[in-house]
């Protein structure tokens, strides 16, 4: 075939050892699913599942290294080296009684497994021994025509576990291919559906697609599907809420929203949520005035995002840098004007480069001005850290010792300080000490 292969050699060799070891004990063996296909794309692939005629318990005795992953549905891990592939058994499912694992399954053969799988481009194996593909639901033909298809009917494949309509998506945005018709309209006809599945396994394949190369992409086939109603109704609801055109030429916020993803490729999961939702609350907050006006939108904005974040069990981490992108994007505007210590803290903040990113996007997503966008750009290059952080002056120890009394005063004391530094007004501590007495005499101290 010569392929490059997707994965190191030592990788590629540890799974050619697990081949070997079966087949010399009389057991067919092949790898299967995703890896072949990111073989025959040439794209690279993390790991090398095998199939195999080998029981669990079989597998579980011949290796090693190996973990009971899941016995009953034929699923054992074995750990070669540093690497560990995922061997299971040929089988058929029964009765998907949860929308996700069959109720029984019959161990089978490699041709009767392939019919269980999801995608055509994902029931493809090969023969690592003799280098050969085996396909038996023309998987190899879809990946020639970049199409994703069901194998059999696409609403019993969807039935079986209502994620796999997701991961059409997914692998439509990611591998640059089409949804084929037919199961696209499975998809569109099961779409609420999707609420059966977890919102831990809906928020891993979002975080997916909006971190591949084609996030912009990824909005498209949501709503095109009709998840995104189901999913995100909030991002949803943007369709069609009119925007002023001196500011937004390119249309509504759903439009605004989509040019700027189409500006992302691969990138961070929280900067694709903050482009996302940084204009959720324009929705319920549209009114028009003397003009179409978005009062409160951030704030609502933030809170409506909130939720989502909750709903998607985006962990605190995630969540705070998510709503400070929303909460911050409109801070961008008066940048200019900006006293320098007010400047130098909004320049400082922690992951400023997702905010400036944001920003650049915004302007080029609406109106295309990035004159605020230089202006920041040109002072981070310009300012030294210590410009930016200056070491403090005085703590704590140094007021008391000074005379002042404990409370909430010496967060004011210092943190006024910090701005007279900022403002470059004070740059040693004998400055320091001066200021303070000049600002905050002891006999006007509050009792």
């Amino acid at each position: 075939m010569k392929k490059k292969l997707p994965w190191s050699e030592a990788q590629f060799n540890g799974a050619c050892r697990i081949v070997e070891d079966l087949r010399r004990r009389g057991y067919e063996a092949l790898f299967a699913g995703g890896c072949v296909r990111d073989l025959l794309l040439e794209r690279l692939s993390p790991d090398i599942d095998i199939a195999t005629s080998a029981t669990p318990e079989t597998v579980l005795h011949l290796f090693p290294r190996v973990i009971p992953v899941g016995l009953k549905y034929g699923v054992v891990c074995v750990l070669v080296d540093e690497f560990s592939y995922e061997v299971t058994t040929f089988r058929t499912d029964f009765d998907y009684q949860d929308h996700r694992h069959p109720s029984r399954v019959e161990f089978t053969d490699a041709r009767t497994d392939a019919q269980r799988r999801d995608f055509t481009i994902n029931g493809l194996f090969y023969d690592p021994i003799l280098d050969r593909i085996l396909d038996y639901v023309a998987g190899q033909e879809d990946i020639r025509l970049r199409c994703i298809r069901a194998i059999g009917h696409p609403a019993d494949r969807f039935a079986e576990d209502y994620l796999r309509m997701l991961r059409a998506l997914r692998f439509a945005c990611t591998l640059g291919f089409r949804i084929e018709s037919d199961t696209m309209k499975a998809i569109r006809a099961g779409a609420r559906e999707i609420l059966h599945v977890s919102w831990e396994r809906i928020r891993d394949e979002v975080k997916k697609m909006l971190t591949g190369p084609q996030p912009a992409q990824a909005l498209d086939l949501l709503a095109e599907s009709g998840l995104l109603d189901w999913i995100l109704p909030e991002v949803a609801a943007m369709r069609g809420v009119e925007q002023p055109a001196e500011f937004h030429p390119e249309g509504d916020v759903y439009t605004h929203t989509r040019n700027m993803l189409g500006h992302l490729h691969h990138p961070s999961f929280t900067l694709a949520m903050g482009v996302l939702l940084h204009d959720v609350g324009k929705p319920p907050t549209f009114h028009v005035a003397d003009r179409i006006r978005f009062d409160q939108h951030v704030e609502v904005g933030a809170t409506l995002a909130e939720a989502i974040c909750q709903r998607l069990r985006l962990s605190n981490e995630e969540t705070g840098r998510i709503l400070d992108l929303v909460r911050q994007h409109m801070r961008f505007m008066p940048v200019q004007e900006m006293r320098p210590s007010t400047l130098k803290r909004f320049l400082r903040q922690e992951h400023f480069e997702e905010h400036l990113e944001l920003h650049r996007i915004d302007c080029l997503g609406s109106h295309g001005d990035l004159s605020n966008w230089d202006f920041c750009r040109a002072r981070l290059d310009e300012m030294k850290t210590e410009e930016i952080r200056p070491k403090r002056l005085l703590g704590g120890d140094d007021l008391i010792q000074l005379g002042y009394r404990p409370g909430p005063l010496f967060q004011r004391i210092l943190l006024a300080l910090e701005d007279a530094q900022l403002e470059g007004q004070v740059s040693d501590r004998s400055q320091a000490l001066s200021w303070v007495a000049g600002h905050f005499p002891l006999d006007k101290e509050p009792s």
